[in-house]
């Protein structure tokens, strides 16, 4: 118990979302009546916060670099927009549409990653000239309509099950998939332990580390389990499995997420230790521009049509999801797990407060009191563990001299 409470204060932003999307969750159901969790309404949870949750993945790495990106919104409808003209106007079929979408995503993002990295203007401003640029560009396109209805095979994308591979009751697939993901899961985890391990790093007890592994397979299972019993995993959601799968790979296991993480820690450090700065931030931007591709891809597959009002507000719900995921302002901190823990409190608060009949503007000043009480929490957080360490420090080190005290006197009246 010991090494646990240890744990959890010595990771508590990161446990302490976990707790939170659970407490919420349990609230929730009972104050619902238990609809939260059925099959139908958690694949409805996933298809609805699909955009967020891609979204956050993407700006959860442009807020580890230290920056902020406004235009994600903008570039979700003007993609959208270009892509619903490119299908029922040019008659173009979706298999040739999503990669020119993604690649149109790609490119806006190396703009303004170029006028970011290399001409060093903040994101701030250029992300800002952005959300202008392409929201009235998405105006231009559409000229002012909405372009629908959209081809099946698109709107699979957003709507669409994964078949299953036998005729049975559940869904077969969607245990299996389950299943390999906390294979993955625990994989991950057991190579980071043992990384940390090996380089003298402190890291949790064996018993710990199985404890929190067991909850994790169980969550998995749990979840893998109700929509199996509904019509299976979602297109969106097996999409939304391999990009959390890629990302966190990406992040933990690579030299490029270490530059990211060096980045954002501390980018003149990063620079005098050879990584290069520049590249990393460009990249990083290239990556949020497909990834904001991507999402108007499945918001317009999900609506049936590209409207000039799509995107608004997504990227606060997005910069949102990341700093309740335990991302910091001052860059450096977050994963991509964070991310989506972050995205689902924000997911979940916004189904349970519609299931029991709270109003938008009810809903709108509690989301905003969470994103305040998270951040607020986080700088709370990283006070307490500098104190902490500075004191540490302070009783290692002999008052007057700096010298290290020697372990038979620690604790002595120094002599007069």
């Amino acid at each position: 118990m010991i090494a646990l409470r240890r744990l959890m204060r010595e990771n508590a932003r990161q446990y302490g979302m976990l707790m939170a999307l659970v407490v919420i969750v349990v609230l929730f159901e009972i104050l619902t009546g238990g609809l939260l969790l059925r099959p139908l309404n958690v694949t409805n949870l996933i298809m609805q916060n699909s955009y967020v949750l891609i979204l956050a993945i993407g700006m959860m790495m442009v807020i580890i670099t230290g920056h902020i990106d406004l235009s994600v919104g903008s570039i979700v409808a003007f993609v959208g927009a270009t892509s619903a003209v490119m299908l029922t106007g040019w008659g173009l079929p979706t298999l040739v549409v999503v990669p020119l979408a993604l690649l149109m995503g790609a490119l806006i993002g190396a703009w303004q990653g170029f006028w970011i990295a290399y001409v060093r203007i903040p994101a701030f401003i250029v992300t800002l000239a952005g959300m202008l640029i392409f929201r009235g560009a998405t105006m231009i396109v559409l000229g002012g309509e909405s372009i629908g209805p959209l081809p099946d095979s698109l709107r699979a994308l957003g709507s669409g099950y994964v078949p299953d591979i036998v005729d049975a009751p559940v869904h077969v697939l969607t245990l299996v998939l389950g299943v390999a993901a906390a294979a993955v899961l625990v994989w991950t985890q057991s190579r980071s332990r043992a990384r940390s391990l090996r380089h003298g790093l402190g890291t949790s007890s064996a018993r710990v580390f199985a404890l929190k592994q067991a909850a994790l397979v169980a969550v998995v299972l749990t979840f893998a389990f109700v929509l199996a019993v509904h019509r299976g995993i979602p297109v969106v959601g097996l999409l939304l499995l391999a990009l959390i799968v890629v990302f966190s790979f990406v992040m933990n296991a690579t030299t490029m997420g270490r530059h990211v993480y060096a980045v954002g820690g501390n980018e003149k450090a990063a620079m005098l230790s050879g990584v290069k700065t520049k590249e990393t931030t460009f990249w990083v931007f290239v990556t949020m521009g497909a990834l904001s591709a991507l999402a108007g891809l499945v918001f317009m597959a999900r609506l049936n049509a590209a409207t000039p009002r799509a995107g608004t507000m997504f990227e606060l719900d997005a910069i949102a999801a990341a700093f309740i995921g335990g991302a910091s302002a001052a860059g450096g901190v977050g994963t991509v797990i964070g991310a989506v823990v972050g995205a689902l409190v924000m997911g979940v608060m916004n189904n349970g407060m519609s299931l029991i009949g709270l109003g938008v503007d009810w809903q709108q000043g509690i989301k905003g009191l969470v994103l305040l009480a998270a951040v607020a929490f986080d700088i709370y957080n990283k006070n307490r563990v500098g104190t902490r360490r500075r004191k540490n420090r302070a009783q290692h080190t002999a008052p007057d001299s700096g010298e290290p005290v020697p372990a038979q006197e620690k604790g002595r009246a120094p002599a007069m």
